[in-house]
């Protein structure tokens, strides 16, 4: 809840908002206090240095909240113009909405539904091999309170939340205390497994520099250490870059855990073997269980990019690249994510919310992109907006806009903003598009063009 005495907010003063939710990274920390003043947050108590840095440096966009083809136009023409370039596109692509609440990333996904478009989130170009993963060996998982209580061996494998994710190591894994670890980080053993020594390395108690590309043979060579099954010394050295003592160590460790997680980031998915290195790492830790409790879970980086997987799978039991084409989900990553849409010169429109692609995305997918009448939602100017044939300047979530976000284990958080904004939400704007298909929609079946 906000609150702030009637004097103050008469005078415009100072305005305190507690318990405010910050929505920078997969963390989705919840018990920040934002001081705001004059429609300007100047303080941000318990933030890191990437929140206070979103917090501090959030201004409103002064520009017109929506621009066609370059010009100025209202918000009701923008509206009617993104709803025709949708409807009216045969092979149309919806992609982003990480950066979004999830009331907005369910009405997406309905307009998805409506025109039979290809729906896809930035899960496909970060932990898209974790959700293939998960649907193949499934996931042994906890939430991250559990962690902050439980844990008492603590793994990252291919990840640095030391610089991506600052508060994980005093909020949730190493150094708070919890009701079985009262010693905080004393009870806790921390492992860093990379390629390079990095600033979370540092704060390891082991550091495993393994070899670049070389994930999936140290993970089978653990699970066939957890099965007690023996291996070749040699081949195992050369494989994965350390001694075999090197990984029987921390397979005792592991064994000897009461309560063991491993937190895996980028460096392990987008590497070679992908998805097969998600599999690894959740079979291994289904294995650690025949000895002891072990859980696993991907640091998540985009503030609500788990709810938009819960969103897309509760509506279409895929959490990404989904094609709606045929009137019923079809998932099928490398064919109907994204970047392989546009990059084979597939889709005929799109609609791009909160995100990026022409910042990250491969040159041709890029080219076909701005080649093309697309819509883009987004409350910052970016590459994308600027090449867009509508794009809306729409209000932040988490800091103009209430709703709902999902931290990076499954736990929805409510969002309470710090002020308004000019500009409309990306909800609103949804909403209207998702109006104007459902009536042109209802028009056609009515005139027999469509069957239900």
């Amino acid at each position: 809840m906000s609150r702030s005495t009637d004097a103050e907010a008469t005078r415009g003063g100072l305005k305190i908002v507690e318990d405010a939710t910050c929505t920078f990274c997969g963390c989705v920390c919840d018990d920040i206090e934002l001081h705001v003043q004059d429609d300007h947050i100047v303080k941000a108590k318990k933030a890191c240095v990437l929140g206070t840095s979103w917090f501090l440096n959030h201004e409103v966009e002064d520009v017109p909240s929506c621009r066609i083809e370059g010009r100025p136009a209202s918000v009701e023409e923008g509206i009617e113009r993104a709803a025709k370039i949708l409807y009216e596109a045969r092979y149309p692509l919806i992609y982003g909405l990480s950066d979004t609440t999830c009331e907005s990333q369910r009405v997406a996904v309905s307009i998805a539904d409506w025109i039979g478009a290809n729906l896809d989130t930035t899960t496909s170009v970060c932990h898209g091999p974790s959700g293939m993963a998960f649907q193949g060996v499934g996931e042994v998982t906890c939430s991250l309170g559990e962690v902050r209580n439980r844990a008492d061996l603590i793994i990252f494998w291919g990840s640095n939340p030391a610089e991506s994710h600052p508060r994980h190591f005093t909020r949730y894994s190493l150094m708070p205390k919890g009701m079985f670890v009262p010693g905080g980080r004393k009870d806790r053993t921390c492992v860093v497994i990379d390629v390079r020594k990095t600033k979370s390395a540092r704060a390891a108690d082991v550091f495993i520099p393994i070899r670049p590309r070389k994930d999936f043979e140290a993970l089978w060579t653990l699970r066939a250490l957890a099965a007690e099954i023996e291996v070749d010394l040699e081949q195992v050295e050369r494989e994965t870059g350390q001694p075999l003592v090197v990984w029987q160590d921390l397979m005792d460790r592991m064994k000897a855990a009461r309560f063991g997680v491993i937190f895996f980031g980028m460096g392990l998915t987008m590497t070679r073997g992908k998805h097969a290195n998600s599999e690894a790492l959740l079979a291994l830790t289904r294995d650690m269980n025949r000895h002891t409790r072990f859980v696993c879970k991907p640091n998540r980086g985009h503030g609500n990019v788990t709810g938009a997987d819960n969103v897309v799978s509760w509506r279409t039991g895929f959490p990404f690249g989904v094609n709606l084409g045929r009137g019923y989900p079809r998932f099928n990553p490398g064919e109907y994510t994204a970047s392989d849409v546009l990059a084979n010169r597939e889709a005929d429109a799109a609609m791009i919310i909160a995100s990026d692609p022409m910042a990250n995305f491969s040159q041709p997918a890029r080219e076909h992109l701005k080649s093309i009448p697309y819509v883009a939602l987004d409350p910052k100017e970016t590459p994308t907006t600027r090449a867009a044939t509508v794009a809306f300047t729409v209000a932040t979530y988490g800091i103009n806009v209430a709703g709902t976000a999902y931290r990076m284990d499954d736990v929805p958080i409510p969002l309470r903003p710090a002020f308004d904004s000019p500009h409309p939400s990306d909800y609103e704007i949804l909403r209207g598009i998702e109006r104007r298909v459902q009536k042109w929609y209802a028009a056609e079946v009515r005139s027999g063009r469509w069957e239900v």
